[in-house]
């Protein structure tokens, strides 16, 4: 199956959501009228897009219609894909141009924080790129023993330490570990605790100040896993982690199992953060590289 391909089918659930919802609305009106627009921002708002994106899409529209004088309700959908296409646009490239260049992931548990990590790690693999895990999620035996699963299904190294061991340890370990192997990309796995934003970022400040010490020059991208089926949540759970962390990008898992793929354009309107990666399936090459055009065919293109 290709790229478009995955995408497309991944987001069978939140297409068949919005279009059909929209199709049917359009299909009702035999002009363009306030009440469409209303009726439009409620469907929008269902489908997990939020208030305040809903609000803009439907100000947009309104306002492209006055000035192209556009008056049969067929020519909406249209217009409305354009929107969404040009509204999740934007830097979406991992910045990763130095020897080593780090991947800090970062997520609360049950969102497929670990299991992002390793397919990006067979990725880069795959790509000649040699890369080193650090498991730093040292508060549950669990994630130590998952991440190294993901390590020996990606073939590549992975440092860790004993449960309940300081993270920031495991961090300067996995960095010397790096250094000694040559390793291109360091991809660290946190501890997600939510539930206590102190200590999350009083652990993650001392990671990073490690990060920085060790690796002055290099690239840090800090990603945000976050489980699409989760809808507002996701965006409340973005919103938290923002007070924590500078985050810079951020990986949506289980676009397929959900009809809220609208959250994508909540997630990078209200907060302003690149999507960087979409996961559609569970196979390890099901974890794509966020492209808009995809995104936008794969929501409202009939063909799809």
């Amino acid at each position: 199956m290709g790229f478009f391909s995955k995408i497309t089918a991944g987001l069978k659930k939140t297409r068949d959501s919005i279009t059909n919802a929209v199709n049917s609305m359009l299909s009702a009106f035999t002009r363009i009228d306030e009440e469409l627009f209303e009726e439009l921002e409620e469907i929008l708002i269902m489908s997990d897009i939020g208030v305040v994106t809903a609000k803009k899409i439907c100000d947009e529209l309104r306002a492209r219609v006055k000035e192209e004088k556009v008056t049969d309700p067929s020519v909406i959908k249209g217009m409305l894909a354009e929107t969404v296409r040009k509204m999740v646009d934007g830097d979406r490239e991992l910045k990763m141009t130095t020897h080593p260049s780090v991947i800090f992931v970062i997520g609360v548990n049950g969102v497929g924080k670990t299991t992002t990590i390793g397919k990006i790690a067979s990725q880069l693999k795959a790509s000649g790129k040699k890369v080193i895990l650090g498991a730093a999620d040292t508060f549950r035996a669990a994630a130590i023993d998952q991440l190294a699963v993901w390590s020996d299904r990606a073939g590549v190294d992975m440092v860790k330490s004993a449960e309940g061991a300081d993270p920031a340890s495991v961090v300067f370990d996995t960095v010397a570990a790096a250094k000694a192997r040559n390793s291109d990309v360091i991809i660290i796995d946190t501890a997600g605790r939510l539930h206590n934003k102190k200590n999350l970022m009083n652990e993650l400040a001392k990671m990073y100040r490690i990060l920085k010490r060790e690796l002055p020059e290099s690239d840090i991208e800090t990603l945000l896993v976050l489980d699409a089926t989760t809808g507002q949540n996701a965006v409340n759970q973005a919103r938290d982690f923002k007070e924590v962390a500078e985050i810079t990008g951020i990986v949506l898992t289980k676009l397929d199992g959900t009809a809220r793929g609208g959250v994508v354009l909540a997630i990078m309107d209200e907060l302003n953060i690149p999507v960087k990666f979409i996961g559609v399936g569970e196979q390890i090459d099901d974890l794509q590289p966020f492209d808009p055009d995809a995104f936008a065919k794969g929501i409202f293109s009939e063909e799809a």
